[in-house]
This record gives structure tokens, sequence and C-alpha cells, in this order.
């Protein structure tokens, strides 16, 4: 009745008031017709929808700026900003990301997809404004969950003293992932509880002036509250509670189930296409360690299913200490995994590796300069991991593998990582971090290498040419090497470094008598990469390097095995590289 005809913020300004509640409802059914057929994130987004209207109803975007946090719920924004196709016509599903990006919009300010940045970001759209003598007004949208990270809590500190237009939106579904952990959301429980008036008020307390309403989804109320703050003259923080999941009642009930997935049915939230599952490598790693050492514990940052700790299985082990979740705050975990590891425990931290980039000060000064044998899992590093542009890590060994003192493993097959990982957990003399791809297989052989000596595995015994692949690009090397020996009967050699952060100098030595190439493959970026430290060592000698890896740029939606043959990384591009290189 009204979505057909919105397609921009201005159109929405021509409605009445007791209109909104209908375009709310066709948002949202809008909203659930992607969400059901393509997947995403859908818990923050049905839980905002009353909040965008009335926001775009009464501010006036693109002038008015607002910054979404993590931007998981900015699906209805899209909606109403000339985006709605990609949410009515599967045919244009493709047309938007699924986070914030001005390369679509003028509505949109920043691509984001990491929590806890935006009044960072506001604060400094702020002071650009003032610095140009503008006066349009500034919001930041910040979940309860993302006030746990550090960088947010040193934002709103900021806030605290900054004196012109300034509107902080709290979106508090009393959620994050999971379930929030630490000591503000007593307060924000409080706050909730008693309609806002509790004197202990962590804004408050920063020095913010501060507004709550209860029902955050009620468009009348909303829009009367955005109203009373339009072109405020100072900082002011908007206490909003609202319900994720909201308008699926199966979404509501289970809010961790529903924060992100794929394609659903509307009627019962069954899966389109159901996936057997089973329990992980990782998981069983882990909890084995848990049951057969009291003194062990697992550290988590707000995403307890990367490691297989879903709801209903971590519970017994946060009952007895064993298992713990610090929320939103990355770097405040690895630091305590190394004071745990310091005081004889043996802590493991694990999540998945675009988060890791935030504890690089941590893992380097807190851990690695003290020598403290904690242990890291790095989840779903390189190209087979996450595929957005906010997303990915393919720059963790340039990250990891040069600071001191740190193992840098990287498992070539489940077996390989259950060892490491025994290894890791076991060993006191050093941190060890190891890197888990999500395209790790399982052999079938045990593995029982001593990783207290670190050295590479000849996969396969060769001449002329030997070829490097790290962790889960083994069997593609393999791969590469029996279409070499059916064509010319040649056999390559095959190396698995298993380890990332050195060289196996004794081995590259040995390599440069019947060998006069090497190439290496990485599922990460060439520049400043595993490859180039081997290339690096042979730098003063006849032995020829070719690194092969992923080009400096931020890759975003891509297929994996695609964007490795595009970068010259697949078995029959090596195979031909190969024949070529034998022929000359």
């Amino acid at each position: 009745m009204y979505l057909e005809h919105i397609n921009s913020p201005a159109d929405i300004k021509k409605l009445e008031v007791s209109q909104l509640k209908t375009l709310s409802d066709e948002t949202r059914a809008a909203l659930i017709n992607k969400i059901s057929k393509a997947g995403g994130h859908q818990g923050p987004n049905l839980g905002v929808v009353e909040l965008t209207v009335a926001f775009h109803y009464v501010f006036d975007s693109p002038k008015d700026k607002i910054v979404f946090d993590v931007s998981h719920q900015c699906y209805p924004h899209k909606i109403l900003t000339g985006r709605k196709e990609a949410f009515l016509d599967e045919a244009h599903f493709g047309d938007v990301t699924g986070y914030t990006n001005p390369n679509e919009s003028e509505h949109d300010m920043f691509i984001v997809g990491h929590t806890s940045t935006s009044v960072s970001l506001a604060l400094g759209l702020a002071k650009g404004r003032d610095l140009n003598g503008r006066s349009e007004n500034i919001i930041a949208l910040i979940g309860d969950g993302s006030l746990s990270g550090g960088e947010a809590l040193e934002a709103l500190d900021y806030a605290g003293e900054y004196d012109k237009n300034l509107i902080i939106i709290v979106n508090d579904n009393d959620q994050s992932i999971a379930e929030n952990h630490g000591g503000l959301y007593k307060t924000l429980k409080k706050l909730r509880e008693s309609n806002g008036t509790a004197e202990d008020n962590l804004f408050r307390a920063m020095g913010l002036d501060y507004r709550y309403l209860d029902d955050g989804h009620d468009t009348a109320k909303l829009v009367a509250l955005f109203e009373s703050v339009k072109d405020i003259d100072h900082p002011v923080v908007l206490h909003i509670h609202t319900v994720k999941g909201k308008g699926l009642p199966y979404a509501e009930q289970n809010r961790e189930r529903w924060h992100a997935g794929g394609p659903f049915h509307v009627e019962d939230g069954s899966p389109l296409y159901p996936d057997a599952g089973g329990e992980s490598v990782v998981f069983n790693c882990l909890k084995d360690l848990l049951d057969t050492n009291e003194n062990a514990v697992v550290l988590n940052a707000a995403t307890p299913m990367g490691l297989g700790f879903v709801q209903g299985v971590r519970e017994a082990y946060v009952k007895r200490g064993q298992f713990i979740d610090v929320g939103i705050a990355e770097e405040h975990a690895v630091a305590m995994a190394g004071g745990i590891a310091r005081n004889g425990g043996t802590a493991v931290f694990g999540t998945f590796a675009p988060f890791f980039q935030r504890t690089y000060d941590q893992m380097s000064h807190d851990v690695c300069l003290n020598d403290s044998p904690a242990t890291f899992l790095i989840l779903s590093p390189g190209a087979y991991g996450m595929n957005s542009n906010t997303h990915i890590a393919l720059c963790d060994i340039q990250m990891f593998a040069h600071i001191p003192n740190l193992i840098y493993l990287a498992p070539a097959s489940n077996e390989e990582f259950v060892q490491m990982f025994r290894y890791a957990t076991t060993q006191k003399q050093h941190p060890v971090a190891i890197r888990v791809v999500d395209n790790l297989k399982s052999t079938g052989i045990a593995d029982d290498t001593d990783y207290a000596v670190l050295k590479n595995k000849i996969e396969r015994k060769g001449s002329k040419v030997a070829l490097f692949a790290v962790g889960g690009l083994v069997p593609m090397a393999l791969e590469a090497a029996d279409n070499v020996k059916a064509q010319t009967g040649t056999e390559i050699t095959v190396i698995n470094p298993r380890f990332v952060s050195g060289v196996d100098a004794e081995l590259l030595n040995d390599l440069k008598a019947g060998h006069s190439l090497v190439i290496t493959i990485e599922d990460g970026e060439v520049m400043g990469g595993y490859g180039q430290n081997i290339a690096a060592f042979y730098g003063d000698s006849d032995m020829r390097v070719r690194c092969r890896g992923i080009s400096k740029a931020f890759h975003t939606e891509f297929q994996a095995d695609e964007l490795l043959d595009a970068h010259g990384i697949s078995a029959e591009k090596l195979t031909a590289e190969i024949l070529s290189a034998l022929q000359s």
C-alpha cells in the first residue's frame, strides 16, 4: 500500500504518523521475503524496522548522517533508501551487500562490518561538520552487545566532553549474538526495569544526556523521541528497548539461533536446505581438553557457535568455570588468556580470524613478549573463510607469523589439527596459534608428529621442482604433482610447511641439490606472506622462486576457488606452470 511508493526518505515524510505502522509492516514483509529466500542477518534487522521508519520520517538523510554499528541492522534502511527491489525481487537480491556501503547509496556513510565502531566514526563525522561550519545531525546507532567493545567505551568517554550535536541511539534488545556478558549489562537491565530512571546509569556517568524509550516498536513514540532531539546542541543517548527477531515468533524465542543464517520456511522457521552438520574436530578437541583437564579453560568473544559451544552445550562448562564468554572484547580475551597461562592454567582463546585483527597489540605485547604459553585458534582465515570485504582475513600470516616467540601452525588435515592442538595445550614454552582454515579434510591417517621440533613435512619426494603448499592447499598440490607425473613421468617434491612462523632452513638448503625451482602457494595475500619468506631465504642463491598468493586488495563477494584460480592457484594452472618450467 505504501512501500511501493517509497523510493527515498522524502517519500516517507509525505505520510501521516498514523500510517507509519503500516509502512513498518510492509517493510518487515519485504525484509522477510529476502532473508527467508537468501539468508542473512535476520534477528538484528527484524528488531529495528519501526526504529528505522521513524528515523527516516524525522531526520533528513543524507544531509543528516547515520552510522550503523556493525551494520547487521541496515536492511530496513536499505529498503527505505531506494533499494527495496533488492528485497522484493529475487532477480535483484545480489544488487546490495549485507552491510552499509557508500558505493550503493549516498545514504550509507561507511563500509562497516565490525563492531563497536559507530560512535567513533560518528564523532569523526561531527568534527568534520564542525570544521566546515555546517549544522547537520550526526547519529550513531549501536546495539547493546557492541557496547562491551573497547572502542565503543572509549568513544562514549570522549563524547562525554564533546559539546555539540551528536545523537547516540542504543538499540537494546538484551542480546549480542549469544547472551550479553559483562558488568555493564546489569546497569542496562536496571535501566530497562526502571523505565530509564535507575541511578546506576553508565551513560550519565560518562557525562552524557540520556533518554529512555521502553517500546521501540511504537512508531508514534519513536517519532516523538526523535523529534525531541533533532538539532540538539549537545550529545545525547537515546536508550531504546527493542525485541530481536521481532515479527517472527521463533526468532523472538531463540534469539541466538536467529542472529543470522540461511534460507528458511517462513511458516515454522525450518531451513530450506538442511545441513547434515555434525560435531567439528575443533569442538571435539576443546571438549576433550575440558573434560580431562580441570585446569583448562576456553575463552570466547561473543561467537561461541564458532567453537561449537552452542546454546545447550556450553552451560555446563560455564558452570564449571571452564568456558568464558567475555563479550565483544577480543583484546581482553587475549590478554586474559596470557594471564591464565602465566599463572599455571591451560588457556585456549578462539574466534574468527577477521576479529583477531583487533588483538594485534595484545598478542605481541601482553602474550608473546612474556612468552606466555596460551593457545589461540584463528578460525576461518584465508580465502576459504568469510568472503565479504568487511569480514575477510587474507593477512593473518602477515600479522602473526613474524611476532617473536609465537609459533603459528598451519594444519593440512583434521588429523594434523588434533595433534597440533594436543601439542599446543600441553607444552609450556611458548604461545601457539593454530590456523584453522575452513577447507580442512580428514586423511584417515593419525598424526603422531612431535611439533616441539618445527620441521616441514615432505609429502612427496622428487626433483627439479619443489611445491610448498600452506595448510588446506596441500591436496591441491598433490593433485598437481600427480598430473605432472602422469604427463611427464617426473616426480616433483611437495612440501607441507606445517608452521608458517619461520622457515625450515635445513630442508631449504637440502633442496638446492636436485631442484632448480620452488613454487609456493598460500590462500592469503602474497605480499609479506609465507612464500616471500622462502624467496628471501633463497635471495642470494641460484634457486628460482615463484610465490603464488592473492593480490593486495579488499576482495569481496568471491568464491574461494575462483579467486585462487584467478591468481594461478588451482591444480590445473599449477600443472601447466610446472610443465612449462620443466620444458624450459
